[in-house]
């Protein structure tokens, strides 16, 4: 049911309600009318008629009847004039008054008052006065009609009013659907115009507002979507590079170990093997290739101390306590002032190539951070598993965090470490430790 239809039901039925109200109270008024002047009349004309009969009685029955057709139709009253014997000698003629014509029963009985009837006796006959309320009552009906008629006219022109000032009133609306539609087959360009009417007016500002904020909304989504792409596409450039990288530097380190290795050791058993042919010969060509002993010595140890930097072959052959092992290992050597404690319970926890060296990538970046720009003197690395998590730990008593807002030199490895170990489904964690220092957290989910 439309909005229309409503008011208009509404309208008409508050509209038929006044007029039923208001033909009760007329039907109410012409109840009273007619009663009052129905027994009025009957009371005046029997009191008339009981003054002058007597005195036509003296003269007899037919000096009577000629003293009634005399006087002839008394208005709302039917006379009778019956005999000694009971028999009818004289009934007023009826009324010339819209002769012919009569009220319907059903309003004749709900307007007419009970007949009122008044018997005067004299000796040889009595004369019956009955009250007669058709006329009036068929005025009332006639009036009835007319007022009828009218509030018939009234409901039909109010209601027809109605209908068209609520037609008008409602038509900006029709428009404010037809927007909607459109809105809803995904056109975000409508605007209504200015409608008429302050409702539909304030709704059609609502609705442009709101078309304009849905299509800044849809403008703001497609562009993070957009940029959630390319960071996307960035991060799995980003692993590509990663792992290639990796590749790479395994294959330099294998090169390194396996080709440079032998061939800087080759040279220097050479170097030695001239130096003793040459001893006590050649004191400037002994002296000259055990120079060149003592370098391929130091480049065989720089190289060596090189190729767990770029991969730790330990990692690939013994596994990630071995290489963890020999990480803090190396570290001592290096920093004999730091103290470096190492726990590993892993288990019999089978870790992926992927998963160890994100690990080991982690620890190795939060000792280097420790000592280089945390200065730190006591380091704790813990690795475990807790709840079907692999965790790594490491604290330091350093200098901890740099300020906020600061730039560090280690927040890009650190980055690259965060991106690494999201990849593989994990998250990493950075705060102060207690009382000083640092804490790096990195968990990744255990495989099954």
């Amino acid at each position: 049911m439309s909005l229309r239809l409503k008011i208009n039901l509404i309208v008409g039925t508050l509209t038929a309600l006044f007029v039923a109200a208001l033909l009760g109270l007329q039907f109410r008024g012409m109840r009273a009318a007619v009663a009052e002047e129905t027994v009025a009349a009957n009371r005046v004309a029997s009191q008339l008629l009981n003054r002058s009969a007597w005195g036509y009685a003296a003269q007899g029955t037919a000096a009577m009847r000629a003293y009634l057709e005399g006087v002839g139709r008394v208005r709302s009253n039917d006379i009778t004039l019956y005999g000694a014997d009971g028999a009818e000698l004289y009934r007023s003629p009826p009324s010339p008054y819209k002769a012919g014509r009569d009220a319907p029963a059903w309003f004749d009985r709900l307007i007419a008052p009970p007949p009122t009837v008044q018997s005067i006796e004299f000796p040889d006959g009595k004369l019956v006065v009955r009250s007669n309320a058709s006329r009036a009552v068929l005025d009332a009906w006639d009036d009835f009609v007319v007022l009828a008629g009218a509030a018939l006219a009234l409901l039909v022109a109010v209601n027809a009013l109605v209908l068209w000032g609520v037609g008008r009133a409602v038509r900006p609306f029709g428009r404010i659907v037809e927007a909607l539609d459109e809105l809803q087959r995904g056109r975000f360009d409508v605007e209504l115009p200015p409608l008429p009417g302050r409702e539909a007016a304030a709704i059609g500002a609502a609705f442009n507002r709101m078309v304009g904020v849905l299509r800044e909304n849809l403008e703001t989504e497609r562009r993070a979507m957009r940029a959630e792409r390319e960071l996307s596409d960035s991060r799995e450039l980003a692993r590509w590079i990663d792992h290639h990288i990796e590749q790479e530097r395994r294959l330099i380190a294998r090169e390194l170990h396996d080709e440079l290795g032998q061939s800087v050791t080759a040279m220097r058993s050479m170097a030695l093997s001239i130096a003793q042919r040459v001893h006590g010969v050649d004191p400037a060509a002994e002296q000259a290739a055990r120079l060149i002993a003592d370098e391929s010595s130091k480049l065989y140890d720089a190289m060596h101390g090189l190729i767990p930097r770029l991969a730790p072959m330990v990692l690939d052959t013994l596994g990630l306590e071995a290489a963890l092992n020999d990480l803090v290992e190396r570290t001592r050597r290096a920093h004999p002032q730091v103290t470096v404690d190492l726990h590993i319970d892993l288990a019999d926890v089978a870790l992926g190539v992927d998963a160890a060296l994100a690990l080991y990538r982690a620890a190795q970046e939060g000792i280097t951070n420790a000592l280089r720009h945390g200065h730190a003197r006591h380091l704790q690395v813990r690795v475990g598993a807790r709840d079907g998590w692999l965790v790594l730990d490491v604290r330091d008593d350093g200098q901890g965090l740099p300020a906020t807002g600061t730039t560090a030199p280690g927040h890009y490895g650190l980055r690259w470490i965060a991106e690494r170990v999201e990849a593989l489904g994990g998250q990493m964690r950075l705060e102060p430790a207690t009382p000083r220092g640092a804490h790096l957290q990195v968990s990744l989910p255990q495989p099954a």
